[in-house]
């Protein structure tokens, strides 16, 4: 079953979600209150270690990631053009 919590850092209430045994923390709660904080969650997704750390997590937790698809976007990651 999921279960959602928030806890506080800092002042700043951050949504963390539990499922089985593993929590996620919501990335856009964590910047919620600094300058252009959305801008910081989009550079960290263009960038490539990233977009490589989310492949690995992918091919291990679903069964139906799509990696011919991956590596395409793969390449292109960390090139200015890439939305």
């Amino acid at each position: 079953m999921t279960k959602s919590k928030t806890i506080e850092v800092k002042g700043s209430k951050i949504t963390v979600i539990s499922n089985k045994e593993l929590d996620f923390i919501s990335l856009t709660d964590m910047v919620r209150h600094f300058e252009e904080g959305s801008v910081l969650i989009e550079k960290w997704l263009r960038n490539k270690n990233t977009i490589e750390f989310i492949g690995i997590w992918e091919q291990i937790n679903n069964k139906e990631f799509n990696s011919p698809e991956f590596e395409g976007i793969k390449s292109e990651a960390g090139l200015n053009r890439f939305l």
